[in-house]
């Protein structure tokens, strides 16, 4: 393993525990997968073979994981939705990694995504100087994962223009795909699928057909359904970001990560916890996966500029940066720090005063 790559794919990363699953492989496999349904289940939600520990990538509905993965055992398409920061991208690259043993078939949807990024373009110089060719084709993710029958990812399937998501109405309902300038159609192999996310915030950018929609099956990823439940994805997660960047810092306690859990909890909602309150919510999206970030830059304040703890000052610039992203913000924040926190007894003062000196 290459420790100066930032950020290794999930194949690499846990090479040991994708390896430990497939020798220990008892029940049938797909043709194109490298390992069971089940295995997938246990190397994506967690558990142990032989004497290696699969550490849980996904936490929340097992069943969910559960549909996830035999939808791909099917001939469907496998499309993931839910609020930003839900772990979509994280289970797509996950269950790509332990399928197919590689997660790095990637389209990034964008309001730039074109169809030949779907399907395949053209190295123009040769074009030119030979004419249409094999060897002047440039091959998209999808059409890659078509010859070899492995899943590829297209991810924010939402942002891309109209025209540009119905290119995969064809591709999912033939199953294979037409090169016209060749005379060519390359069917899929048996083992070939895709695995879109959608934000539920972008709804409305360029929503998906009925007929695009049909060829999906659709799997939503809720926020975590308890506080405890939060706490655990974000501990979690900070430890292993800790570990592969040099925050020189010590890590959170469980004191603070419940705070900011909390905080986000409540603002997401727009009341507290315990639901006696009502909270003016912020227009950001206070997600887990921000609630992670926002640590890990902590760790990194503390580590380069402090004595390597965490501090409330620490802590209070990163909520600063995570609530505020408009003016309108500041208000509602504002708000939540005088009726909210300061009232919460001693253990909260320092983060109050901390956080009410960045927001004046």
């Amino acid at each position: 393993m290459d420790n100066s790559i930032l950020r290794l794919p999930a194949e690499q990363l846990f090479e040991e525990e994708l390896n430990a699953l497939i020798k220990a492989e008892t029940d049938p496999v797909p043709e194109g997968w490298r390992m069971s349904p089940r295995s997938v289940k246990t190397y994506i939600c967690g558990g142990k073979v032989g004497n290696v520990k699969i550490t849980p990538k996904y936490i929340g509905h097992e069943r969910l994981v559960e549909i996830a993965i035999a939808t791909l055992v099917t001939d469907r398409a496998l499309l993931l939705i839910g609020e930003p920061g839900t772990a979509k991208s994280w289970l797509s690259e996950h269950l790509t990694a332990a399928i197919n043993g590689n997660s790095s078939s990637v389209i990034q949807g964008t309001a730039g995504t074109t169809e030949e990024q779907i399907r395949y373009s053209w190295n123009y110089a040769m074009l030119i100087a030979n004419g249409p060719s094999q060897e002047a084709m440039l091959k998209s993710p999808v059409f890659t994962a078509m010859e070899e029958g492995a899943i590829a990812r297209v991810e924010e399937i939402s942002r891309c223009a109209s025209e540009v998501q119905d290119t995969l109405i064809s591709l999912l309902s033939e199953k294979r795909i037409s090169v016209p300038e060749l005379s060519l159609e390359v069917p899929a192999k048996k083992g070939f699928s895709i695995i879109a996310t959608a934000n539920t915030r972008d709804k409305g950018v360029n929503d998906m057909s009925a007929a695009l929609k049909r060829r999906f099956n659709i799997v939503v990823l809720p926020s975590p359904e308890t506080l405890e439940e939060e706490m655990h994805i974000v501990k979690t997660r900070v430890e292993q970001l800790s570990g592969s960047l040099d925050l020189n810092a010590a890590l959170p306690k469980d004191a603070v990560i419940e705070k900011i859990c909390t905080i986000f909890r409540e603002l997401r909602a727009g009341e507290t916890l315990d639901k006696k309150q009502k909270v003016k919510a912020p227009a950001g999206v206070l997600s887990t996966a921000e609630a992670i970030s926002l640590l890990c830059n902590s760790m990194a304040l503390a580590g380069s500029f402090g004595s390597g703890e965490m501090t409330d000052d620490d802590i209070a610039a990163g909520l600063q940066g995570a609530v505020v992203k408009e003016d309108k913000d500041s208000v509602a924040w504002k708000e939540y720090l005088e009726n909210i926190m300061k009232k919460r007894g001693s253990n909260w003062s320092g983060l109050y005063r901390a956080c009410r000196e960045l927001n004046e």
